[in-house]
């Protein structure tokens, strides 16, 4: 029963990872249904087939666990730290809280994002400039700046577009350039010399080997060619960013915003929308880690005005009609045939040459023929004494969503800022600047802060409901193998000790919390639950079997039995981790597609199974006997001292009930934006109650132990034994 609960529980720990959605739940659901269909017939198979193997194939001379070659090596390492942290309750637990406590700093120093920077292996440059460009220079621009791109030996093509496609699916404006870079493979890449540790401190014949392990020479990585792309491409009136083709594409589909960070200014006058879209502008360029940042102007295009004047075309006899048709045909072309290449069919276009509609003067120049009335010569007259011809501005592109205007500030920032953490740097400036009046916004408007962004804090919110239903499901199963909430509540002590090394590595790889680290997470909290319970299942089979002997009757006795059933788990532990770590260290040095993904989930996954082995196989037997110690006092409180049973039975439940309401209100929280008065209220009577509760059950704890070995040294004078015992729960002298 218990391997069968284990497995479940492991199952059941992915119950967060089935409620991803987007492109988080596309790329992890698929590996929570392999996992979970795995455990759930692996569980099944541990009550059905495995015990009829077992019995099939285990034959022969089978060694016990003490002779066992293996066991008996690790028994002599293990056995003395057993006993020395069985005897000294307070340095054990005091190391396992040291080790807890060294997590939480390092915690708050780790970065969020919603997914790992996925290496594409190719570049997509998308540098921004003002509205006003022109077609022309717009192609000059895109020209010079490909020409810069392919002078890095890292770069094989570069393929730059102005403008859109012909389709609703394509919104991109002339001022916004999409450039695909092609990298050449990592081999070709230039590299940089680093020196290493080993370098004039080693022999010189290991020197290949660390060079192997550790090399001198190593290869530019992306975010340096980034970086620097990114300076020699700094040209005035640019605003460069740099993203990767399919993650472009999936952001720009998912929330509009192309960059990591965006935020989208909601309103109905576009004017208003321009004011606060250039003072944010100003504001997030002194936000640390802004890598370049940029408001898409909604005002400010610039347009060729064409206004025929009616009376002027009466007087010479035309329509409008007549001078639309002209001016479509002279300045933006009009298609007069068709060739055929091979299999390719193109459209040819006849419109005035550049020269004669590179300016207002010569647009005004542009002739329109007269009607004939019959007569073979045909008249014509220029467009500027047909119309009012001047250069107005308007919105470039208007946007609307959620029934206003909108408009987009694009941020990229460096990738030395997690996207978490930048944004809430952003925020409180973009407060503060609103709070001295440097952002305005408009009645009616709002800001919306999106991006990737926007994806996290999604996920983050599906996680508070999902995380806390699946460690409620996990309590069930645990209650219902153990029949105890104090032992569900110690073997639920081994998910903080995993994930204290599960912080430690991440903090040391570099990484940031993000949705393949929390992947990790819910993996890595399966089996610490898993490894608790079999550890508390082995403790117990070697408690009953000597308390059914008559055996316990001192802490000394639960401290032989406790120590004997962790000294007989230590080599399936250890064999279970080894196994673990043998199929994921590898991942740490993966590279190629899919790699940053799968080292993230890996790393919390390691970090936790090393500290886990060493902190449950030490941390929970210790706790687990001296419950079971308490449980003997209590036993021989209700022999020789019942009066004083129920008040330390009350006691222990308002401990519980004050560490309950506490838990409560500290959960609730995390659910709520504004915190009532009531609920620092109720945390401060939680507390007091569980603080006041404890303090009264030590005290009359204290009398009620006296009262035992008073009852027993009675006892033994009555007998006529030995005037002294073993003091029941210390096993001392009294």
């Amino acid at each position: 029963p218990a391997i069968f609960f284990s497995l479940l529980i492991i199952a059941v720990s992915f119950i967060p990872v089935f409620g991803l959605t987007g492109q988080a739940g596309r790329l992890f659901r698929p590996l929570a249904f392999a996992k979970t269909f795995v455990m759930l017939a692996a569980a099944l198979l541990s009550v059905t087939v495995a015990p009829a193997l077992r019995d099939y194939l285990i034959r022969g001379k089978i060694y016990p666990e003490a002779r066992h070659p293996v066991s008996r090596v690790i028994r002599a390492f293990y056995e003395p730290f057993v006993h020395v942290a069985l005897r000294k309750p307070k340095t054990t637990v005091l190391i396992g809280l040291m080790a807890l406590v060294s997590a939480l700093p390092i915690a708050g120093r780790i970065g969020s994002e919603f997914m790992p920077p996925l290496d594409e292996g190719d570049l997509l440059y998308m540098p921004t400039t003002l509205p006003t460009i022109s077609i022309e220079e717009a192609r000059r621009q895109l020209q010079r700046q490909d020409a810069i791109l392919r002078e890095f030996p890292e770069v094989e093509r570069v393929l730059g577009k102005a403008g859109r496609a012909e389709t609703p699916t394509d919104p991109a404006p002339l001022s916004m350039f999409e450039t695909m870079v092609k990298l050449r493979p990592r081999e070709q890449w230039r590299t940089r010399y680093v020196r290493r540790w080993y370098v004039g401190r080693t022999p010189v014949f290991l020197r290949p080997l660390l060079n192997r392990l550790q090399p001198e020479f190593v290869p530019m990585t992306r975010e340096q060619l980034i970086q620097e792309m990114n300076q020699r491409l700094q040209m005035p009136g640019w605003t460069n960013a740099f993203t990767q083709p399919i993650r472009n594409r999936v952001d720009m589909l998912t929330t509009g915003i192309r960059t990591p960070v965006g935020i989208k200014i909601y309103g109905s006058d576009l004017a208003a929308i321009e004011r606060t879209g250039t003072s944010l502008e100003r504001v997030l360029h002194a936000v640390p880690g802004t890598r370049s940042v940029l408001f898409e102007r909604s005002v400010g295009g610039l347009y060729v005005d064409i206004v025929p004047d009616r009376h002027a075309l009466a007087r010479y006899g035309l329509q409008i009609e007549d001078v639309n048709e002209v001016i479509e045909a002279a300045l933006g072309g009009a298609p007069v045939t068709t060739t055929v290449e091979g299999r390719n069919r193109f459209t040819v276009n006849v419109r005035y040459a550049e020269d004669f509609r590179s300016s207002l003067e010569r647009i005004r120049e542009v002739l329109i023929p007269l009607p004939t009335g019959g007569a073979s010569a045909v008249a014509q007259v220029e467009l500027g004494a047909l119309a009012d011809v001047r250069v107005v501005t308007g919105p470039p592109m208007i946007r609307d969503e959620a029934g206003l205007l909108v408009g987009y500030v694009y941020v990229d920032i460096d990738a030395s800022r997690d996207v978490g953490r930048y944004v809430t740097a952003a925020r409180s400036a973009v407060e503060r600047a609103t709070q001295r009046g440097e952002v305005r916004l408009a009645p009616g408007s709002y800001l919306r802060w999106t991006g990737q962004y926007e994806l996290l804090a999604q996920m983050e919110e599906r996680m508070k409901i999902l995380i806390p239903l699946a460690l409620l499901i996990i309590v069930v199963l645990l209650y219902l193998q153990f029949k105890n909430f104090t032992e569900v509540l110690i073997v639920l002590l081994s998910v903080p000790f995993a994930l204290v090394g599960s912080v430690w590595a991440v903090f040391l790889l570099g990484y940031n919390f993000s949705t393949a680290v929390w992947v990790g997470v819910i993996a890595l909290v399966g089996l610490a639950a898993q490894t608790g319970v079999v550890m508390i299942v082995y403790i117990d089979h070697a408690y009953e079997r000597r308390f059914a002997a008559g055996q316990i009757n001192s802490l000394e006795d639960i401290i032989e039995a406790h120590a004997e059933g962790t000294i007989q788990r230590v080599r399936p532990k250890l064999m279970t981790v080894g196994t673990m770590l043998m199929g994921l260290v590898p991942l740490l040095w993966a590279e190629g597609s899919g790699a940053d993904v799968m080292k993230r989930i890996a790393a919390p996954m390691v970090g936790g199974l090393v500290t886990s082995a060493f902190l449950t196989l030490e941390i929970i037997p210790v706790i687990y006997t001296y419950w079971r110690a308490e449980q003997l006092l209590w036993r021989h409180i209700g022999e020789i001292a019942p009066a004083r049973l129920a008040p330390l039975q009350w006691f222990e439940r308002a401990i519980m009930a004050g560490l309950v309401v506490l838990l409560a209100a500290s959960v609730a929280r995390l659910y709520l934006v504004a915190v009532p008065a009531a609920l620092h209220v109720a945390s401060v009577a939680g507390a007091a109650l569980a603080a006041i509760s404890l303090v009264a059950y030590l005290a009359s704890r204290g009398g009620a132990r006296h009262a035992v070995e008073r009852g027993r040294l009675s006892a033994l004078e009555t007998s006529g034994g030995p005037m002294a015992s073993p003091n029941p729960t210390t096993g001392e002298d009294p």
